[in-house]
């Protein structure tokens, strides 16, 4: 029975394990073994090159500026994210009824193609645009929003934290649900108001939660391509040029794919390395409040 039952558990899981080594797996080991070749692409010969790669990607400037233009999209995106889940999930979680309606409403701009977003923000911000021209003819104000890099940052920032505050809200609310309510009965017997009680207690109760929210969070920030694509290019002189940017030119703009998988791989593990390092911060804190 048990070798059944095993043989049956292998037989329904086959189709995510082969989905797994076709699309993963060997994708993986191909751009491991192409990191250290100089294979463009087109030419039917590879020629090994060693970590000659790796070390002209660390010293590139574009590379470089990748480095650092992930974590001032970081450094935006990840609050825009949690402040706007936030909100969503309080604002229905304290709706008496027809929450799951609304809930759906906020979770559909998650359903929506990144590219058709970007080309509506485009057309919205972009020099005579309806936005724009207010602005011109109404408060006198001349604003370059894809050409200024913090402008272009805390837009597209704020763009994919739109795009996600409702899937992260739904993950919020059910650790809202989750908390019993007589703490804050009994907090405001003790005469905790709304904001103590948001601070002391729902925070707090709400670790599981937020800690799976700002993981997946950094993970997207690390991952940001089809916004800056359609909105910048990269631009203005790199402040935009995210590790995925700098990939996709590296490999199917100048045709040097074993180059652009070296930088995948260093993009690889400083993203691993950095959601590491925010894992355990985030455990202190939960430990602080009573998470083990």
């Amino acid at each position: 029975m048990q070798k059944n039952n095993n043989k049956l558990g292998w037989l329904f899981t086959s189709p995510y394990v082969v989905f797994t080594l076709v699309f993963f797996l060997l994708p993986l080991l191909w751009s491991l073994w192409l990191a250290f070749t100089d294979w463009n692409m087109i030419s039917p010969t590879i020629n090994f090159v060693g970590v000659s790669n790796f070390v002209k990607a660390i010293q590139a400037p574009e590379v470089q500026a990748a480095f650092l233009v992930t974590y001032k999209f970081l450094i935006a995106f990840v609050p825009m994210a949690l402040i706007l889940s936030m909100a969503v999930a309080l604002l229905v979680n304290a709706l008496p009824k027809f929450k799951g309606l609304f809930m759906v409403a906020f979770f559909l701009p998650y359903l929506s193609s990144g590219v058709v977003t970007s080309l509506i923000v485009k057309g919205l911000l972009a020099k005579n645009g309806p936005f724009d021209s207010f602005l011109q003819n109404n408060l006198h104000l001349n604003v370059d929003w894809f050409g200024n890099s913090v402008t272009a940052i805390l837009i597209i920032s704020f763009m994919i934290a739109w795009k996600m505050a409702g899937y992260y809200g739904l993950i919020l609310i059910s650790g809202l649900q989750n908390i019993n309510q007589e703490v804050y009965e009994s907090a405001s017997l003790d005469g905790a108001n709304r904001w103590t009680s948001f601070w002391k207690i729902t925070l707090p109760m709400l670790f599981p939660a937020l800690f799976t929210v700002v993981i997946l969070a950094v993970g997207v920030s690390f991952g940001i391509f089809t916004e800056v694509y359609q909105l910048t290019g990269g631009g203005p002189e790199l402040a935009t040029n995210t590790w995925q940017m700098d990939i996709f030119n590296q490999a199917f703009v100048n045709l040097n794919s074993g180059y652009a998988s070296a930088i995948a791989i260093i993009a690889s593990l400083v993203t691993f390395a950095s959601i590491g390092v925010i894992r355990k911060l985030l455990n202190i804190w939960g430990k602080k409040n009573g998470w083990n």
